[in-house]
C-alpha cells in the first residue's frame, strides 16, 4: 500500500510507537528514532489540522522523550492515561498490582534475562531475551492476574502485561473521536503488535482503516512491510499534503 494515497486532510491519524515508528530493540529503553521522524510527524500535524495522536503501551512521558521538541496528543500504558489536543490529561482508575509484582520479580529472580516494567497502573514483563521462557512467563502471569481484581493479561511481541481492565487503544481512539481536532475525520491506525488489533477493528468500524506493519495475521485491512516503511511512507505523505496545501 502507499499512505500517500491514503491519507487526506480530513483524516485523524493515530499511531502506535514500538514497532510501527521505531524499530523493536532489544530493550524498550534501546530505541533508536531517526532524525527525520519528528519533523515528519509535525508536518502531518500541521497538514492533518492538529488531529495525529500517539497510541502506545509506553507511559506518555517516555514517548514525549524520544520525540522531543514534538509533544503529540497521546494515550499510554495502552490507554491508561491520555493526553487531549489541549493538553489536559486524563487518568484512569488503577488497581493493586501488588500479586502480580510478587510474581514476577520471583520469576525474574530466577531468570535474570526477564525484564520488569513498572509502569502507573500496569506491570510488563518481558522476555524477549529468554523466548524459551514464553510459556512459563504466560503461565505465572496469567495466574496472578486471576488473582488481582480489576486487573486483565494483554500479551504483545515477547511481552506480556497487566493492566486496568478498563482500558484499551483502542477505547482512547474512541475518546479521542469525540474530541476535536479528530472528531468528524476519518480515522487511520497504524500499528504492528497483538495490543493494536483492537484498534485496528475500532477504526474500521468508524467507517476508517487499520494499517498492520509487519507480518502475522491481522484485521487490519492494509499492511506495511515493517517500520522503515512506514517512516518512508509517512515523510512521503507529509511532503505530499504539504504541497497540496502550498498549491
Amino acid at each position: 500500500m502507499n499512505l500517500v494515497d491514503f491519507l487526506f486532510p480530513s483524516c485523524a491519524l493515530f499511531l502506535d510507537f514500538d514497532g510501527t515508528l521505531v524499530d523493536i530493540a532489544p530493550q524498550p529503553d534501546e530505541v533508536l528514532v531517526p532524525s527525520g521522524l519528528s519533523p515528519a510527524l509535525e508536518s502531518l500535524q500541521h497538514s492533518l489540522g492538529g488531529a495525529v495522536a500517539i497510541i502506545s503501551g509506553r507511559p506518555i512521558e517516555q514517548v514525549d522523550a524520544y520525540l522531543a521538541p514534538l509533544r503529540l496528543p497521546s494515550a499510554g500504558v495502552h490507554g491508561a492515561e491520555r493526553r487531549d489536543a489541549s493538553g489536559e490529561i486524563t487518568l484512569l482508575s488503577t488497581y493493586s498490582l501488588e500479586r502480580v509484582e510478587e510474581v514476577v520479580q520471583a520469576l525474574a529472580a530466577r531468570h535474570p534475562d526477564l525484564r520488569i516494567e513498572i509502569k502507573r497502573g500496569s506491570i510488563a514483563l518481558h522476555y524477549r531475551q529468554a523466548p524459551q521462557l514464553e510459556a512459563e512467563c504466560i503461565a505465572a502471569m496469567e495466574a496472578a492476574v486471576a488473582q488481582s481484581p480489576g486487573v486483565t493479561l494483554l500479551r504483545g511481541k515477547m511481552v506480556a502485561e497487566a493492566k486496568p481492565g478498563g482500558a484499551s487503544k483502542g477505547l482512547a481512539i474512541e475518546a479521542f473521536m469525540k474530541e476535536a481536532p479528530f472528531a468528524g475525520r476519518s480515522p487511520v491506525f497504524i500499528g504492528d503488535d497483538i495490543t493494536d488489533e483492537v484498534g485496528f477493528a475500532t477504526v474500521q468500524r468508524m467507517h476508517g482503516m487499520g494499517v498492520k506493519v509487519g507480518a502475522g495475521t491481522s484485521v487490519a485491512w492494509q499492511r506495511l512491510p515493517s517500520p522503515a516503511d512506514c517512516r518512508l511512507q509517512l515523510q512521503a505523505a507529509a511532503a505530499a499534503l504539504a504541497a497540496k496545501a502550498a498549491s
